[in-house]
C-alpha cells in the first residue's frame, strides 16, 4: 500500500461516463484538480442510442462540446408503428419529438467531452474505490487496481460518484443498493443492428408495441440503427437465469415472431456488444454526505424512459461547478445549494419517467389503447404544437436552474 497527500482543491471523480467526464471538465475550469478513476481497463467505445434534448444541448454548448457531438438525425426520418405481420402505419419515436433533439450514440457524447479534457487531467483505468474515510475537510480514499490488487490511499477535498446505477461510491458511503434502487419491473435489451430492418431505409424508425412488451428501432442518418427491447416482468431475478437472448425469446413468445421481430431477435443474439438489464430508478433523500456527492445515474437514474439521462448527467455536473465557484470557501454550502436547485427538476423528471413507461411499453390493454391515441395526437399537425410547448417548457426550467 502507498499513501499520498497533496494540497489544494483536489477532486476524485469515480466513473468515466458522461456525467463523470462533464463534471471533471467543469470542475477543472472552476480551478479544481480532477483525478478520474474507472473500473474498465480502457475507454468504452460505441454505445447505444441517445436523444439529446434542449437541457443537454444547452449544457454541452456551455461546456464547448456541442458541435463536436454532431447530430445523426436524418432530415427525412420516418417512424412506423408495425405489428408482427409487418403491417405499418405512421408512428412516433424520439426523432419525432418536438424540440429538435439530436440523435446520437452514447460514444458521440462521451468522445466530445473526453476530447475537451486537458491532457494533464489524470485518468486511472482498472481502478475502483474500496474504502472512504470522511473527514471535515475532505475524504481519504483507498483505491484498488482490479488487475494487480495494488492499493493506494490518497486525500481528496471532494469525491464525486458518477459511477452509474449500481454505484460503488454510493454503496461505500450511503449504504447497500437495495436501499436506493426502485425497481420498475421492466427489463431492457439494447444493441446496434448489423443492418437496417429489411424492407426499410437506414433512417426509418420502427416501433412494435404490444401489451407488456415492445421493440424499438432508433434510426441514424449515417450509422446502423439502434435496437431496444423493453418488456414487463414480475420476477426480475428469473430474467438473469440463462442467457439474455433466451430471456428475450421467452418474453416475446410463444406467438410466431414474424419477419421484423425475428430479425431483431436474431440480430441481438449475434451482437458482439449488447446491454441487458433491469430498469431501476435511484431514489435518495440526499445526494451528498460530507464531501462526497453523487451525480447522474448514481444519484437519480431517470431510466431511458425519461430520455433525459445524458442531459441531466451533463447539467448536474455543470451546475455543481457553478455552485463550487459561487461558494469557493464553503464546499458544504455549495453542495446544499446545488441539490436545492437541482432536486425539484429531477423529481419531476422521475415522475415523467414513470408515466413514459406506458409510451414505451403499455402494461395492459387500456394503456395500449391510450398509447395509440397519444401517438396519433402527437403526430397530428393540429395537436403537435401542444406537445412542442410542453417540451420547450421543460427545457426552459433547466436552463433557468443552471443559469442562476
Amino acid at each position: 500500500m502507498t499513501t499520498s497527500a497533496t494540497h489544494g482543491r483536489r477532486v476524485l471523480i469515480v466513473g468515466l461516463g458522461i456525467a463523470g467526464i462533464a463534471t471533471a471538465l467543469r470542475l477543472h475550469r472552476a480551478g479544481w484538480e480532477p483525478v478520474i478513476i474507472e473500473r474498465a481497463p480502457e475507454r468504452r467505445k460505441g454505445g447505444y442510442f441517445i436523444a439529446l434534448f434542449g437541457t443537454g444541448q444547452a449544457s454541452a454548448k456551455r461546456l464547448g462540446v456541442l458541435e463536436a457531438m454532431g447530430n445523426r438525425k436524418h432530415p427525412q426520418t420516418k417512424t412506423y408503428e408495425v405489428d408482427r405481420a409487418n403491417r405499418r402505419r405512421k408512428g412516433m419515436t424520439f426523432a419525432d419529438v418536438p424540440g429538435e433533439p439530436r440523435m446520437l450514440l452514447r460514444g458521440d457524447v462521451e468522445n466530445a467531452l473526453f476530447n475537451a479534457l486537458p491532457e494533464r487531467v489524470e485518468i486511472r483505468f482498472s481502478t475502483v474505490p474500496t474504502g472512504m474515510d470522511l473527514g471535515g475537510r475532505g475524504v481519504d480514499v483507498t483505491m484498488t487496481h482490479t488487475k494487480t490488487g495494488e492499493t493506494e490511499t490518497a486525500h481528496f477535498d471532494l469525491v464525486v460518484g458518477a459511477d452509474g446505477m449500481r454505484s460503488t461510491v454510493r454503496k461505500l458511503v450511503f449504504g447497500p443498493h437495495e436501499d436506493f434502487l426502485y425497481p420498475l419491473n421492466y427489463m431492457i435489451g439494447a444493441a446496434i443492428l448489423s443492418e437496417p430492418v429489411r424492407g426499410y431505409h437506414l433512417h426509418d424508425g420502427l416501433v412494435l408495441a404490444e401489451v407488456g412488451r415492445s421493440a424499438w428501432v432508433f434510426p441514424f442518418a449515417d450509422h446502423n440503427p439502434g435496437l431496444l427491447f423493453s418488456y414487463r416482468v414480475d420476477d426480475i431475478d428469473a430474467q438473469f437465469r440463462g442467457t439474455p437472448i433466451e430471456s428475450l425469446r421467452r418474453a416475446y413468445g410463444p406467438e410466431p415472431a414474424g419477419p421484423v421481430l425475428r430479425q431483431l431477435l436474431d440480430d441481438f443474439a449475434a451482437a458482439d456488444e449488447y446491454l441487458f438489464d433491469s430498469v431501476n430508478q435511484v431514489r435518495m433523500n440526499c445526494w451528498h454526505k460530507g464531501r462526497v456527492v453523487l451525480v447522474g445515474d448514481a444519484a437519480w437514474c431517470l431510466t431511458l424512459y425519461s430520455g433525459m439521462g445524458a442531459s441531466t448527467g451533463m447539467a448536474g455536473g455543470e451546475l455543481l461547478g457553478n455552485m463550487l465557484e459561487k461558494y469557493p470557501e464553503d464546499v458544504g454550502r455549495a453542495l446544499v445549494a446545488w441539490e436545492e436547485k437541482l432536486r425539484p427538476f429531477i423529481t419531476s423528471l422521475q415522475a415523467d419517467g414513470l408515466r413514459m413507461r406506458a409510451l414505451f411499453t403499455p402494461s395492459g390493454e387500456a394503456q395500449r389503447i391510450l398509447r395509440a391515441a397519444f401517438v396519433r395526437l402527437a403526430s397530428s399537425p393540429v395537436t403537435r404544437p401542444i406537445f412542442r410547448r410542453l417540451t420547450i417548457d421543460d427545457q426552459l426550467k433547466m436552463r433557468d436552474i443552471v443559469a442562476q
